[in-house]
C-alpha cells in the first residue's frame, strides 16, 4: 500500500517537474508534449514503486530472479 501511495506522489512531481522544464526549454505545448510528460512521469512512477517494493519486502518471500530455469544434469 505504501508504494502506492508514494509512487502516485512521484508521478505528480515528475509531472510537475517535466513541464515546467519543458516550459524552460520553450518547447510548445501541445498534444505530443503532453504525451511525453505523461509517459515519462509514469516511468518514474513505476520506478519509484518498484525501487521501494524491493526495499521493503522480505528477500526469502521475493520470487527467484533467475531468467533461465536450472536444468538437472544427467550422470551416467
Amino acid at each position: 500500500m505504501l508504494s502506492i501511495i508514494v509512487s502516485t506522489l512521484a508521478f505528480f512531481v515528475a509531472a510537475w517537474y517535466l513541464n515546467r522544464y519543458l516550459n524552460e526549454q520553450e518547447i510548445a505545448a501541445g498534444m505530443t508534449r503532453r504525451i511525453l510528460v505523461i509517459v515519462l512521469a509514469s516511468v518514474v512512477s513505476s520506478a519509484v514503486g518498484m525501487g521501494l517494493d524491493a526495499l521493503v519486502s522480505d528477500p526469502e518471500s521475493a520470487p527467484s530472479m533467475t531468467l533461465l530455469p536450472t536444468v538437472p544434469s544427467q550422470s551416467e
